[in-house]
């Protein structure tokens, strides 16, 4: 014979305090979906700011390559290209081989060259036209900079922005003089006249 223990029944007064299953059911779905609200606030991402509209683009109009004074970059509108303002003194890669783009070199000591204008490129300008613009613009400016030197030999080296950030709206060139045009030729070693 086994003896099985009969299971005690539950007192009347628990089975009648328990919350009916239905209830319990219900809190729980309306806790879960709380907490999905709340989950959703907290990890919703932030709204991105907005896209920066596009500079406007060239106008069809037939260029005129005249070229119109600048003042330096302000320092919140950064040139993404080379650019120095009036007066700068600056070593360039084709002639100095330890430079690997223009950089800024005090006047007093030995640099390649000095910037003598800063100028804008007219809108509408195709990649060849760019190109001659730059040059045709830096003339006047680097053959009166030229003539105030009083003699020495002197060569022209115009920088303009590439055809990409022209094309975004960029004007800014600059026009200086340099020593030479290849590596091993004498440095400048002060301001220009």
């Amino acid at each position: 014979m086994t003896s099985e223990q009969p299971t005690p029944a539950q007192p009347p007064e628990a089975a009648a305090t328990r919350p009916p299953r239905g209830l319990v059911l219900a809190v729980a779905a309306v806790l879960a979906a709380l907490l999905a609200v709340v989950a959703t606030v907290l990890l919703w991402p932030e709204k991105e700011p907005a896209p920066l509209p596009p500079p406007p683009s060239p106008t069809t109009a037939t260029p005129t390559p005249t070229p119109t004074p600048t003042p330096p970059p302000t320092p919140s509108r950064v040139v993404p290209y080379t650019f120095f303002p009036v007066g700068t003194c600056f070593d360039h890669p084709q002639q100095t081989r330890t430079v690997t783009k223009p950089e800024a070199r005090p006047c007093e000591g030995e640099h390649d060259g000095e910037v003598v204008a800063d100028l804008l490129l007219p809108d509408g300008l195709t990649e060849t036209q760019l190109n001659k613009a730059v040059r045709d613009g830096c003339k006047e400016s680097l053959a009166a900079a030229e003539a105030r030197q009083g003699g020495g030999t002197f060569y022209t080296l115009p920088i303009g922005p590439p055809m990409a950030q022209y094309q975004q709206g960029w004007r800014d060139y600059t026009c200086s003089l340099t020593s030479g045009t290849r590596p091993g030729t004498p440095k400048l070693t002060g301001h220009l006249k």
